[in-house]
């Protein structure tokens, strides 16, 4: 006889709470299981080629590197919210029936997508940010990774609202719902569960891509990692950690859109 704990969500249908806490405990003991043997793996590897390690030197600077990192997080999480707000602008817009919008936000995309953000910030910091007169580069930082993080969200956005077929809409004009109503009981619950894998994953290459916003003269923390290394000639000391002060960031953003995810599956 089963007896797992079971609750209603919602939309009455019956979600299974035992095994939902069990699958997560297993998951949790796997990742420990691949975390130890990727450490194995790494240290059985400079073992054999008897790497001397000195945690030492690289320790002495703990304090500049979680500096930078702290500024990695706030850049991140500024340029996370407002690449959001324009992904969903530059989506809007692509759908709009104005020509000129339609025709500018595809353009937008399109020219974002196809450039690399390093010329995009070198361009946006010297050129237009100096035409401005914009002196911070925190603020130029975070919304030049906004909007090249935006354009690719939109087109994440665009494909999830598109993918609702037709017939849906149909059914919710049958029975009476209103625009307000289609949208908030039949497109935005299907969009957002289809979006959020690609949307995770963007959020993710968000936070490596900030390492670039160096060449704009923010110290984050691979550039005071790049300070911490280049006086003590221990490389490896330092980007083994520095690997681990991104994972701090990225894994919990992974984890919450995860959650995300079997909210909007159990809800719809």
């Amino acid at each position: 006889m089963c007896t797992c704990s079971r609750a209603v969500n919602s939309g009455g249908r019956p979600v299974d709470v035992t095994m939902n806490s069990r699958s997560i405990k297993i998951e949790i003991a796997w990742a420990v299981v691949l975390a130890l043997a990727c450490a194995s793996a790494i240290y059985g590897t400079f073992h054999a080629i008897q790497y001397e390690w000195n945690w030492a030197a690289i320790w002495e600077y703990r304090a500049l590197v979680m500096r930078g990192w702290v500024v990695t997080l706030l850049l991140s999480m500024g340029a996370l919210v407002l690449s959001v707000v324009i992904g969903l602008l530059l989506m809007t817009g692509q759908r709009s029936r104005i020509v000129p919008v339609r025709l500018f936000s595809r353009g937008f995309v399109e020219v974002i997508r196809g450039t690399p953000l390093l010329v995009q910030l070198l361009i946006g910091y010297y050129g237009v940010a100096n035409a401005l007169h914009i002196d911070s580069s925190m603020f130029v930082g975070i919304v030049i990774l906004a909007f090249f993080e935006g354009a690719y969200l939109a087109e994440i956005f665009r494909a999830a609202w598109e993918s609702i077929s037709a017939s849906q809409l149909e059914a919710a004009k049958a029975v009476g719902f209103n625009r307000l109503q289609t949208w908030r009981y039949v497109i935005f619950p299907q969009a957002v569960r289809r979006a959020l894998p690609g949307t995770a994953g963007q959020m993710v290459s968000l936070v490596k891509d900030s390492s670039l916003l160096s060449v704009i003269s923010i110290e984050e923390v691979t550039q005071r990692m790049r300070t911490a290394y280049s006086n003590t000639y221990a490389a490896l000391e330092g980007y083994i950690p520095l690997a681990l002060l991104y994972l701090a960031i990225t894994l919990p953003l992974s984890w919450w859109a995860r959650r995300l995810e079997t909210k909007f599956k159990y809800e719809t």
